[in-house]
């Protein structure tokens, strides 16, 4: 039996390779280790030198540090709006998980791929890559437009520069395929996501006289159980969606720190909830209700005691849902790529695509290779028929778009 060789050492059977070239750039790609915290340069420059090879121009939007940059390319006539393929470079920490290999060496067995970002997102990237060298050989009427972003995974950050920097071109992409993991399926909406931080300040005072300090580690239970009261509303009166998974808009608290050691009372507690909502579901009153809680049943009975007390809200990001209508052309046009004619799917995590829709106007479908159930998790893998399928896809906008005008 032949054996091919992939960038991580690992010898597989020839004819069970989705693509060498696919391989080896999926392997390139696991191997810089772009966990956000990291910068995403290595990578971006790799991508850049790659389509340079091909005699594609990049353009880079580096953020204030200049340790990251989102990457934005044409292949094409430049002046139509052509077909945006968008992804983001960066991924998830590994850190407490306990992995079967090296997460940024990629692994073979059998029919899976196995590293940190095989599925979200480098697996779609990867395939986007290997199938320039066709783009470019096929002298395209319409053009296609290579979208790469960084700090995604911490609220679709970097993306926004990359906005700005398009929110003033002449022509913008007529719509986009962002390549996040949905076995392939079409996904035309995902809810919207608000984060924010909440300090409590309190006064401290020795624990055996409790009463003349302000607990602030007291102050936010009793905010955060008026966030669950707030949830279990939701839960119980709507707004509904069955389309999702989970059919209304959740409110969720991740973390909470205060407090620094028994016998003081505490001074300062703070706790990060988020809000991930339908696109229907305005929150701002949501955020109000919480705050309106804090100001008026919590904050009065802190100051009778200290008045520098006071419980302080600061939103950390967010970004916007993604609706687009199930029989608008960019839904219709990724059906005709992936030759089928099944329902489109709604998301409860989410994207990108709404950033582009909203702020630029375009519209966007979710589609692309692996499932968000192995994204974020030890042993994140992505499928080699996962990756056939978009590769497929991937060689249908070509012909279609090089047959084709807008």
């Amino acid at each position: 039996m032949n054996e091919t060789p992939t960038n991580s050492g690992v010898q597989v059977p020839h004819e069970a390779v989705a693509s060498s070239a696919l391989m080896s750039i999926l392997a390139d790609l696991i191997g810089f280790d772009t966990t956000s915290r990291n910068s995403n340069l290595e990578l971006i420059r790799y991508v850049e030198d790659y389509l340079s090879q091909h005699g594609v121009q990049s353009t880079l939007v580096h953020d204030d540090s200049g340790h990251k940059a989102n990457l934005y390319a044409t292949i094409g006539p430049a002046e139509l709006g052509g077909v945006m393929l968008s992804g983001h470079t960066d991924v998830v920490p590994v850190d407490g998980q306990r992995w079967a290999s090296d997460p940024f060496v990629l692994e073979r067995i059998d029919d899976k791929v196995f590293g940190r970002g095989s599925a979200d997102m480098k697996g779609f990237i990867a395939c986007v890559l290997e199938r320039v060298p066709e783009m470019v050989a096929a002298s395209l009427t319409t053009p296609i437009h290579i979208a790469l972003s960084y700090d995604e995974e911490v609220g679709c950050i970097g993306v926004r520069r990359l906005l700005d920097l398009m929110e003033k071109m002449p022509v913008v992409p007529s719509m986009a395929i962002i390549g996040e993991p949905t076995n392939m399926e079409i996904v035309v909406a995902h809810k919207g996501k608000r984060g924010i931080r909440v300090n409590v300040r309190g006064a401290s005072a020795h624990s055996a006289y409790p009463t003349e300090g302000v607990n602030a580690i007291e102050v936010a239970a009793q905010l955060i159980a008026h966030i669950s009261e707030v949830q279990q509303d939701i839960e119980k009166n709507g707004p509904f969606d069955p389309g999702y998974r989970v059919p209304h808009t959740t409110l969720h608290v991740g973390t909470v720190r205060g407090g620094t050691a028994l016998n003081i009372v505490p001074n300062e507690c703070s706790f990060d909830f988020e809000i991930r909502h339908l696109p229907e579901h305005e929150i701002d009153p949501l955020i109000d209700t919480v705050q309106r809680y804090a100001r008026d049943n919590l904050e009065p009975t802190m100051r009778l005691k200290n008045p520098d007390c006071g419980i302080d809200f600061t939103e950390l990001f967010g970004y916007p849902a993604l609706f687009t209508a199930p029989d608008a052309p960019v839904v219709a046009f990724v059906r005709s790529l992936l030759e089928c004619d099944r329902a489109v799917e709604q998301i409860s995590f989410g994207s990108e695509a709404g950033l582009f829709s909203r702020r630029i106007g375009i519209p966007a479908v979710v589609c692309g290779p692996g499932s968000i159930l192995q994204a974020h998790r030890p042993d994140e893998y992505v499928s080699i028929e996962q990756l056939e399928t978009c590769r497929t896809m991937l060689r249908r906008l070509v012909e279609s778009l090089s047959r084709n005008g807008d």
